[in-house]
């Protein structure tokens, strides 16, 4: 009996090692080091919740001549959220989007790269939101679509965003399967 039980624990201990394993992979793969793309000549930048790293790495993107459009995702109740001034020969098109979500904003881009004819665009999440944002434009955008992210800052940054990074990816995954 008492046999039985040390392989049960053991058992047990090799399958919790295993999920720890899978889980610290996967998040690693999808929110620490997601797949992302070299920024290059595009119609337009889109920082995705204009605000800290995004918007300083939106504006440098801007000012190394990148697009001609600067495009802001503001939050209009954020005292941290607002319309930054462009760079010179850079035109900014500031939004809230509706639902002030990644799918909001993925649905008003479409509709400006539509209304303006933009045919490629940089967009800059913070790290961990690169693939659930990847999702939610590939299911409204169809042009091309660089992703170019900015780090969310210290490591209690790091930490809140991957832990809602995953249930936001679940719902994206599960709940909003649309544009």
């Amino acid at each position: 009996m008492t046999w039985r039980r040390h392989w049960g624990r053991r058992n047990t201990l090799i399958a919790i090692g295993v999920l720890t394993t899978l889980f610290l992979v996967l998040t690693a793969t999808l929110f620490v080091w997601p797949s992302t793309n070299a920024p290059r000549r595009s119609d337009a930048i889109v920082v995705l919740g204009g605000s800290g790293t995004r918007i300083q790495k939106g504006l440098a993107l801007a000012r190394a001549g990148y697009a001609p459009y600067l495009v802001v995702s503001v939050d209009d109740r954020a005292e941290h959220s607002h319309c930054p001034t462009p760079p010179p020969k850079v035109s900014i098109i500031c939004f809230i989007p509706d639902p002030l979500t990644t799918q909001g904003e993925a649905r008003a881009v479409t509709k400006l790269a539509l209304a303006h004819n933009w045919r490629q665009i940089i967009v800059v999440p913070g790290m961990p939101q690169t693939t659930r944002a990847r999702i939610r434009f590939d299911r409204c955008y169809h042009g091309t679509l660089l992703f170019d992210p900015a780090s969310p800052g210290g490591v209690g940054a790091w930490i809140h965003s991957v832990l809602y990074e995953w249930r936001a990816l679940a719902k994206a995954l599960t709940l909003q399967r649309g544009c």
